[in-house]
């Protein structure tokens, strides 16, 4: 089967299935496992994130979507050249990836046209279900209902493991930093699940727009900082954009040294299997008891004196 899968959360199952050689088309995304660098790239972003601030970025996605611009370029020529019989994309947003909407015109070019499997999960649990329905478009049905009953199996141990706490804290998850964005779709699921009440996001719903007043208003006991598609490294470098505010002080997860930075790239913003290993680091976070009081090595706890990791 020829597999172009233009989502890098869906990449990582067709990989975790054994079929990562069957790749004809990835995005630009798609990085994770090691050893896709030789697959075809077949969109490009039209912001070139690395090399802007937060702000920077807000400012010129609202600028292309505001005049109909799409966030992604499609390589149409290389796309029709790799012929793919399987085509996985999402809908559920447009700031994520290419849509269904941005390839209409290629597909009906391609003959025969491809399968296309099409992803819009919301919540954690649709995420596990997704894994199950690319299993059986790949053909691999049954190791795709083992492999995401092992990711459940693996969240119930969480769940069990921090059944026993009496107190959750009261959490925000912070998507973005300038403005202020709360992460909203599967992350609230991910923040009960290791044992915290997210105080700013209801599971299933997008994700928002949050001013300062209501962050205070909020007083979240901890605050997990995991922009959008940034590295622990990224978030590092603007730590200022939240910290120099005159409210961040005041918070109760500050005065407590209760803020860490997380690798969202990774665990938090890509609806794959991997999110079970950031709802392994939330419960780390929020119950360190349980862990030996040992955080993982991807997260980072910010100085509440010097407000910098440590």
């Amino acid at each position: 089967m020829r597999i172009c899968s233009l989502v890098p959360g869906a990449t990582e199952v067709v990989a975790a299935l054994g079929l990562q050689g069957d790749l004809v088309g990835i995005s630009h995304e798609c990085d994770y496992p090691p050893g896709l660098a030789q697959v075809p790239v077949m969109v490009r972003p039209r912001v070139e994130s690395h090399r802007l601030s937060s702000a920077q970025i807000d400012e010129q996605v609202g600028t292309l979507l505001s005049s109909g611009t799409g966030l992604y370029e499609l390589d149409e020529p290389q796309l029709l050249a790799a012929r793919p019989d399987l085509l996985i994309v999402q809908d559920l947003c447009d700031v994520c990836a290419v849509t269904p909407s941005q390839l209409d015109r290629v597909i009906r070019t391609l003959s025969p046209p491809p399968h296309m499997v099409t992803l819009n999960p919301r919540r954690l649990e649709d995420i596990l279900r997704d894994i199950e329905t690319l299993g059986m478009a790949l053909g691999q049905a049954g190791t795709g209902r083992q492999f995401a009953t092992q990711l459940r199996s693996r969240l119930d141990a969480v769940r069990t493991k921090v059944s026993s706490e009496t107190i959750r804290p009261k959490v925000a998850c912070l998507e973005w930093l300038a403005p202020l964005y709360t992460a909203g779709h599967w992350v609230p699921d991910m923040v009960a699940a290791a044992g915290g009440t997210d105080v700013l996001a209801t599971a299933g719903t997008a994700s928002r727009k949050v001013d300062w007043d209501t962050l205070s208003a909020a007083s979240p006991d901890v605050i997990v900082l995991m922009p959008c598609g940034f590295t622990v490294e990224r978030t590092r470098a603007e730590l200022a954009t939240v910290t120099e505010h005159p409210p961040w002080k005041s918070l109760p997860a500050v005065q407590r040294g209760a803020v860490y930075l997380v690798d969202a790239l990774s665990y938090f913003s890509r609806p794959g299997p991997r999110l079970i290993d950031g709802v392994e680091q939330l419960a780390a976070i929020f119950h360190p008891a349980h862990f030996d009081h040992h955080l993982p090595a991807s997260v980072e706890r910010l100085d509440k004196r010097a407000a910098r990791p440590r």
